[in-house]
């Protein structure tokens, strides 16, 4: 029974985090929103149906995604046409697959991936945040070379050790009064700003605790 419920607990930590992050990857394809919590409910609720007729788990994958995608689907109604034509397949067309190559299947998703490569945002990332673009072309490599619950995996990984990195590294910068104002700046963007005799102004891009307080020191 523990097993039963760690595994189901684990596979749908993934199959909730793969789902909102296709759903939110061709959300910025075609400029909508994607409401995670909406999401949620609609796997909660198929998963749910879906267990009484020992239906498999439900999610969102990215590769039959990206196949409806780049096919021209418009609406949910494709699911429908889907359905029919995995059931037709499954009843009369199996036998036919069973000299297929693997590489033919995976050649079909392969070419329908990679409409979907944004490489100008790639780009735009490497020239903000190398770390973000790390972060990036780890899920990419991870996606492509083991699965999708890899890449994720790795980028949620990259992601939270970020996080960490900044809290416990925060960017302290020594503050100047403007001239003739109450404002204080960045020196080293205000060259003109001058410092409080007496008084050093830090400011600190991040909360205090004890993970940053020797640094901070230091």
């Amino acid at each position: 029974m523990g097993t039963a419920i760690k595994t189901g607990l684990i596979i749908g930590i993934i199959a909730l985090a793969e789902g909102i992050a296709v759903g939110r990857s061709f959300a910025m394809f075609k400029n909508y929103h994607i409401d995670g919590n909406k999401e949620m409910i609609a796997f909660g609720t198929m998963n749910m149906l879906g267990s009484l007729t020992s239906c498999y788990l439900t999610t969102g994958p990215f590769s039959r995604s990206a196949v409806n995608y780049n096919a021209g689907c418009k609406t949910a109604a494709s699911n429908i046409v889907m359905s029919i034509a995995v059931m037709l397949t499954l009843l009369f067309l199996t036998p036919l697959f069973h000299y297929t190559p693997l590489v033919v299947l995976a050649a079909i998703i392969v070419s329908a991936m990679l409409g979907l490569i944004d490489y100008q945002a790639a780009i735009h990332l490497w020239k903000i945040d190398k770390f973000d673009f790390l972060v990036c072309f780890s899920a990419y490599i991870g996606v492509v070379f083991g699965s999708v619950e890899i890449g994720l995996v790795i980028a949620v990984a990259l992601s939270v050790l970020r996080v960490l990195l900044f809290v416990a590294r925060p960017r302290t910068f020594v503050l100047g009064n403007i001239p003739n104002s109450s404002a204080y700046r960045n020196v080293e963007h205000y060259p003109n700003a001058h410092h409080v005799p007496g008084i050093l102004i830090l400011e600190i891009d991040a909360p205090i605790y004890f993970a940053n307080a020797s640094y901070l020191r230091e």
